[in-house]
């Protein structure tokens, strides 16, 4: 993955390698995956450059993307960390809920997690989030180490742009059955 700094961008260069990577999908007839975009209130516009120079958010958003990959349902965020151990203070209560209530019409939810040390990218199953979640709500960590994670659930990321997380989707639905 490419590097940046601006704490504005961070996770900008992620989410811009998905879409390049749903796209791939799309024109190859494997999924249509699309970014869901956050709803906001446009509070100033700049009617010479004809943008949105100050807004809210609306309502919390829920996912980051939602589609269908070869006939399975699948909704996930992408979260980017710069440290060993990702903090759950990134994971909200409502997208939490909106993943557990999408699995539970057997739709598959996950999380991508770029570790930006060590540049390694992981596909976090929903139901592996939500126990990390579950223990810092029980006074556990309020974090999980890269470690914790499943090796089999690292995802290629080929020419520094594409999240090959097909495979580790694929791993995910055969581990269910």
């Amino acid at each position: 993955m490419p590097s940046w700094n601006s704490r504005g961008l961070r996770g900008s260069v992620l989410e811009e390698s998905i879409n390049l990577t749903n796209e791939r999908l799309r024109e190859k007839g494997l999924g249509l995956v699309q970014k869901i975009p956050t709803p906001i209130t446009p509070i100033e516009f700049d009617k010479t450059t004809n943008h949105i120079t100050l807004a809210y958010f609306e309502k919390k958003s829920t996912v980051d993307y939602i589609g269908v990959i070869q006939g399975v349902p699948v909704c996930f965020d992408a979260k980017e960390c710069n440290a060993e151990s990702f903090p759950l203070q990134n994971i909200h209560e409502h997208q939490i809920e909106f993943m557990k209530d999408f699995e539970a019409q057997e739709g598959i939810a996950f999380f991508i997690v770029y570790f930006k040390k060590p540049e390694l990218c992981y596909y976090v199953p929903y139901r592996d989030a939500y126990r990390f979640y579950k223990r810092a709500e029980e006074g556990g960590p309020r974090h999980f180490k890269r470690t914790e994670l499943d090796s089999e659930y690292i995802v290629n990321v080929r020419n520094d742009f594409y999240i090959e997380y097909l495979a580790a989707l694929d791993r995910d639905l055969r581990s269910r059955s």
